[in-house]
């Protein structure tokens, strides 16, 4: 039986272009990048070259934009601390209550540690930004707006240009963590008022362990990790020349495959929701149905306990998860899912599935095939679902 893997929002596998690209760096070319001697300059030649790709990808105007980091949680961290740290006499942070915890633990512990005011904007059913509350949390006392790209469970996607530009009206930075957008949608910050952007390199084929943090030309930045000058002075420590190669090799590819990301990735999940739904009662997928990431797929059994569902169909070699993989084993409903007020009896029902350029037809018929029968065998097992029966559908956003 061939395993079926689609849990591509919580990491990728790493494209065997990428592995060969990567190889030589930890042989024939070890050199330290920051070296002058030749052992270094060739090193140091590919991590430009890699910026450039990674540059490429994402539309930045200049290649020293882009800084190399351990990954997502670090690029986001070093934007908002940075931010609090060159604006010393603002004091307010603006996020939403559907960020990663990436941003919304380091906000709670700014909070905490330093009496720092922060605005979580809420979402509606769909998970799209309340725009009043955002621009009425806007003031000369925000020093930074971090909101994501793309939802990591949902995969709805925010006005992040137009957001940009409002916070810059009131003099606030403007950070997004598009850890899940990059590589699956075009970006273009060059046409943008973005000043920071945080991707991970294992979200698209790269390995884990690398990332990057887009940091504006002019836009004032305070190195969170301090010792030696690398990366202009912006992001200190022996730079990962392997990781940074594969990230640049990863860009690279993500940009041949745009077009099968938004097409035929797209029609393989909209295949799995609608074969999903016809199959299954009380069952609903969650997100903005319109701009929604072409990947992603979250969808709701009502009165069903989602680690039941993952425990079955991984015993039939199928992975998916019930949100990010960064919260998973809490027993709590996604934080996600409870700002847009999901009802509670479909919210700990919820399965992500994520697809990528490795998926295919088989996939989607092999997950069609066994899950009808994994719901019915759980929800004969539920207290919940005695007497609901074929209840009819009243919550389904994206497929009312």
């Amino acid at each position: 039986m061939r395993p079926v893997y689609l849990d591509n929002n919580a990491t990728t596998r790493v494209d065997p272009d990428v592995v060969q690209a990567m190889l030589p760096f930890f042989t024939d070319h070890f050199g330290n990048p920051s070296s002058i001697h030749a052992f270094g300059a060739s090193v140091g030649a590919a991590v430009k070259t890699a910026r450039r790709q990674l540059q490429a990808l994402i539309g930045a105007e200049f290649d020293h934009e882009v800084v190399f980091t351990s990954g997502g949680t670090e690029s986001d961290n070093a934007a908002i601390l940075s931010a609090l740290e060159v604006m010393p006499d603002r004091t307010e942070i603006v996020t939403s209550a559907v960020e990663h915890p990436a941003v919304l633990s380091l906000c709670a512990d700014l909070e905490k540690r330093r009496g720092i005011t922060v605005h979580r904007i809420p979402v509606d059913r769909h998970g799209r930004l309340d725009l009043e509350a955002y621009r009425a949390a806007l003031s000369s006392r925000v020093a930074i707006v971090s909101i994501m790209w793309a939802n990591n469970e949902t995969g709805t996607i925010f006005p992040v240009a137009e957001l940009a530009e409002l916070a810059k009206e009131a003099g606030a930075l403007f950070h997004t963590d598009a850890v899940q957008a990059v590589g699956k949608l075009p970006i273009d910050l060059r046409s943008t008022a973005i000043d920071m952007l945080s991707l991970s390199g294992h979200k698209l084929h790269a390995p884990k362990g690398i990332g990057a943090l887009y940091v504006k030309r002019g836009v004032r930045f305070r190195s969170q990790i301090k010792g030696g000058h690398q990366e202009r002075a912006r992001r200190a420590g022996t730079e990962n020349t392997p990781g940074i190669v594969g990230l640049g090799k990863a860009a690279e590819l993500a940009m041949k495959f745009m077009d099968d990301e938004n097409t035929r990735v797209k029609t393989l999940r909209d295949r799995l929701e609608k074969g999903l739904l016809q199959a299954i009662p009380n069952a609903f997928v969650t997100g903005d149905p319109r701009e929604r990431l072409p990947n992603t797929a979250n969808i709701a059994f009502e009165y069903i306990e989602g680690e039941g569902m993952l425990l079955l169909l991984n015993r039939e070699g199928i992975a998916c998860s019930s949100g990010s993989a960064c919260t998973s084993g809490s027993l709590e409903p996604s934080h996600v899912l409870r700002a847009m007020d999901i009802p509670y009896t479909a919210a700990h029902g919820a399965i992500r599935f994520s697809f990528s350029r490795d998926n295919c037809e088989d996939d989607v018929d092999r997950v069609l095939e066994v899950m009808p029968g994994i719901v019915e065998k759980l929800r004969e097992l539920s207290p919940f679902w005695a007497g609901v029966g074929e209840a009819p559908k009243t919550f389904n956003p994206v497929y009312a």
